[in-house]
């Protein structure tokens, strides 16, 4: 329990020395004070990431349908690809460049090795190109003042909302 300090120690701050009660062990028992950040983060997140994945796939194959332009030129984008994605996308966010491209540029003032390594620059703006939430042939009628103006980011809260209260 955390306690309010009193008196000429007020700017001292006391740490907590309750027992842990936010975590549900029965939704999670694989997880304990030694798990990595990744496995909780995985917690929350797998669901969502594969979500990404699915209708990324499905948004690209349904571009290719319409362009009729055959076999599809890129791979298929994996979990692994969107973790590192993802991981790229949050690191990018500690480290601004004026245009995307700057991030995989060679030039001396911008050269920073971890994007290269991480992921080719085509492959990300592949997937950066490609990212759904939802399947577009779900599409709600917009006219309907009922509709649902976050349909494509539905999916996303519902998968949030259940895992936090689960968790």
């Amino acid at each position: 329990m955390w306690t309010r300090p009193s008196g000429p120690q007020s700017g001292v701050v006391h740490t907590f020395t309750g027992a842990p009660s936010g975590k549900r062990n029965s939704e999670a028992p694989h997880l304990n004070d030694s798990s990595s950040l990744l496995s909780v983060f995985l917690l929350y997140f797998a669901e969502i990431i594969t979500l990404l994945v699915v209708e990324t796939k499905r948004y690209y194959h349904d571009h290719l349908d319409i362009l009729d332009e055959g076999p599809s030129p890129q791979p298929d984008v994996t979990e692994a690809k969107m973790l590192v994605f993802l991981a790229i996308t949050i690191q990018m966010g500690q480290c601004i460049r004026d245009k995307l491209t700057d991030y995989w540029s060679g030039a001396y003032n911008f050269l920073t090795p971890f994007y290269g390594n991480a992921m080719k620059r085509d492959r990300f703006f592949h997937i950066l190109r490609f990212l759904h939430f939802s399947d577009n042939r779900n599409e709600p009628d917009m006219m309907d003042e009922n509709s649902d103006r976050l349909w494509k980011l539905r999916n996303v809260f519902d998968i949030l909302n259940n895992k936090f209260s689960k968790f």
